[in-house]
């Protein structure tokens, strides 16, 4: 008598536990869920460009100021970011086009 109760309660459980499993497992694969849980990795991916970004600038003025040292060079260091750097097109005279000329 006393198995027989035993294994029915042991088989509620099992059953209360696995339908809790599959609810769970359910409630994580909605549209509206895995929206969410992508957004939070894009969210954690970008904080970690952000930090590699910082630790590649940090390297960046420190060989820069070692370098500066190493030959000679009076190189002030800013703790801020160094302005930005663009690169000018060159257009040959010969071949310059507009896209937006009239033709």
């Amino acid at each position: 008598m006393f198995r027989r109760t035993f294994w029915f309660t042991a088989g509620a459980a099992a059953g209360v536990w696995a339908t809790t499993k599959v609810n769970r497992k359910i409630k994580q694969l909605t549209p509206e869920s895995l929206a969410a849980q992508a957004a939070d990795k894009a969210v954690e991916a970008g904080h970690r460009l952000k930090d590699f970004a910082l630790d590649v600038r940090a390297g960046m003025a420190q060989r820069e100021s070692e370098l500066g040292e190493a030959f000679g060079l009076q190189i002030q260091n800013d703790p801020e970011l160094p302005a930005q750097r663009r690169i000018a097109a060159i257009e040959h005279p010969k071949h310059s086009y507009n896209r937006n000329e009239d033709h």
